[in-house]
């Protein structure tokens, strides 16, 4: 069982280290330019606990195992997609920055949960060499809308899932 909590500062040291393993299981699972030249570093981490947009999961024992960014509202990045469109233009909450220990299971459900208990309607986006991401996107209902440019300018795969649109079968 994970518990969410929003994080604080005297978390910033044990985001880094999972931030750091997750670019570990990047490079070795082929997905080499995903999260590059230590993003998200410290300062980054800092900003979404300002904003109050970092959120750490934690097991039984009181560890973190996993962060991410949730975001309600308008995302710029998101405001040009190619390639496609978005579901709707309903408002909406983003998934940014999710990572984990890389040993404890369940943390993408974890965090759907936690974010569709606030709003019913998420977009999140990845790199095309995130193959484990694409995959657990793909399982947990989310349909592929189209291309989005990071701030960077580096391309990502948009999802979105809404919970209010009827199931396609």
């Amino acid at each position: 069982m994970i518990t969410i909590r929003k994080a604080q500062t005297n978390d910033i040291k044990a985001i880094g280290e999972i931030y750091e393993k997750a670019r570990n299981f990047m490079r070795s699972n082929g997905n080499n330019s995903q999260w590059s030249d230590g993003y998200p570093d410290d300062n980054d981490v800092a900003t979404d606990i300002k904003n109050e947009n970092a959120f750490v999961g934690e097991d039984a024992a009181g560890n973190i195992v996993m962060v991410f960014a949730f975001i309600e509202g308008l995302d710029p990045t998101y405001d040009l997609i190619e390639d496609g469109r978005w579901l709707n233009d309903r408002p909406y909450g983003t998934i940014h920055r999710l990572a984990s220990d890389g040993k404890t299971g369940g943390v993408l459900q974890a965090c759907l949960n936690f974010c569709f208990e606030k709003i019913d309607n998420l977009r999140i986006d990845t790199h095309r060499d995130n193959r484990p991401m694409l995959a657990a996107l793909k399982k947990a209902g989310f349909a592929r809308c189209g291309i989005i440019y990071c701030r960077d300018g580096s391309p990502r795969i948009a999802f979105q899932k809404d919970l209010t649109a009827p199931v396609q079968s």
